[in-house]
């Protein structure tokens, strides 16, 4: 292959807007606006009944609502793309060491430990306490997509720490998940899961050294498999998508990342959102709106912000030798800001921890989009700043 083969091939992927970080973000907060809208207009209760509306697969022992295919079975695919990533950063990327990973990690254990003290300050309650994982997610998609809209400027450095950050908090919001939200977990279906991940681990080694369609038809089908077995088995459905992505060889892996991509952030993540925000806005005072609504309103923006900023100030302080620069703190403030921006992980946090309590639901999911637009809004004049003063700043040293 020549030279140029690479860089014609970055243009065509650039020239898809849905490869890229702005539209897929604008895209989201389009869709979560539009279900929040259509809930609270007269169309609600005609929306709500195909949300509703259950679809059963027989002799499976699944019957859910589509609501809950797409939560479920679609946004599988989305960490599936997720798992696919970090295990790249991990092995190949920005957290491949230790040190690389350091700096970033005890950023992201302040953006987890703040949030949960100031939500459990203010909602830790015997009936809203359960909601302590919601605000602790970073949605890396419209993070790295405000960036994209209002960082011109701003080094590199910048969205390395804050893509490092980001993918470590993916691993804690996978990691509660997978732990919290188990339910009367089935052994059997768990283990023949843990079998079928391991033929689709077989069968990627397969496909990496023969490259035949059948083996890529076949991996399809065992990873179907595997999905609705974790899905009987009592662990959050999503889970699988992880596992197929972790254990998939690096080169098909790549591919089925760059194919899944666009329809990933042209439809799973939109229609997750929409879904997800098809709420009602109490008629209440805010008096009256759960503790669980303030407390996931102001631990999103404030808590990220101060947990991911000072602990991250922390790490730079104590940094290994060989590590790589300081970020000024002023850099790490803007990473904390763009950081509250929870979103997608948060809104399924929020869904699964109020899962028995449909009024508590709703108010969380109202604090979620909420306190991810008051993130996004601050983040976005924070970026401005930071990458405006380094604009003047290489303009006046040239």
């Amino acid at each position: 292959m020549s030279a140029a083969a690479p860089s014609m091939e970055g243009m065509r992927i650039s020239a898809n807007p849905l490869r890229g970080q702005q539209f897929p973000a604008v895209l989201l907060l389009l869709a979560a606006g539009l279900g929040l809208l259509l809930a609270n207009l007269p169309a609600h209760d005609a929306i709500a009944s195909v949300l509703e509306f259950h679809i059963a697969v027989p002799l499976t022992g699944l019957d859910l609502s589509i609501a809950h295919w797409v939560s479920d079975g679609l946004l599988a695919v989305f960490f599936l793309v997720v798992a696919i990533e970090l295990r790249h950063e991990l092995t190949h990327g920005e957290l491949d060491s230790p040190r690389k990973a350091v700096q970033p990690a005890i950023a992201a254990a302040g953006g987890v430990l703040v949030p949960i003290a100031v939500y459990l300050l203010i909602a830790g309650d015997a009936g809203t306490a359960s909601g302590w994982p919601v605000p602790t997610a970073t949605d890396i998609a419209f993070a790295l997509g405000v960036l994209a809209m209002f960082g011109r400027g701003l080094p590199s450095t910048v969205r390395v720490f804050l893509l490092a950050l980001a993918i470590l908090d993916d691993i804690i919001g996978i990691v509660f998940i997978a732990v919290l939200f188990a339910h009367d977990v089935q052994w059997l279906p768990l283990i023949l899961a843990a079998l079928a991940v391991a033929v689709f681990w077989a069968l990627s080694r397969l496909l990496h050294a023969k490259g035949h369609p059948s083996v890529a038809v076949a991996m399809a089908v065992v990873g179907v498999v595997a999905w609705a077995l974790v899905a009987v088995s009592g662990i959050h459905a999503t889970i699988a998508g992880v596992l197929l992505g972790l254990v998939m060889a690096p080169v098909p892996a790549g591919r089925v990342r760059h194919a899944l991509e666009p329809a990933v952030n042209g439809g799973i993540l939109p229609l997750f959102a929409f879904v997800a925000a098809f709420v009602v806005i109490p008629a209440v005072s805010p008096s009256a709106l759960s503790p669980a609504f303030w407390g996931i309103l102001v631990a999103l923006p404030v808590g990220k912000v101060v947990g991911i900023s000072l602990f991250g100030w922390l790490a730079m302080r104590i940094r290994p030798k060989g590590a790589p620069p300081a970020l000024p703190f002023a850099d790490l403030l803007a990473a904390g800001v763009l950081g509250g921006i929870g979103f997608t992980v948060s809104l399924l946090l929020a869904n699964l921890a109020f899962a028995a309590d449909a009024g508590v639901r709703d108010q969380a999911i109202l604090g979620v989009l909420l306190g991810s637009l008051v993130a996004l809004l601050l983040s976005a004049v924070v970026v401005s700043l930071r990458a405006g003063w380094y604009r003047r700043t290489t303009a006046a040293a040239s």
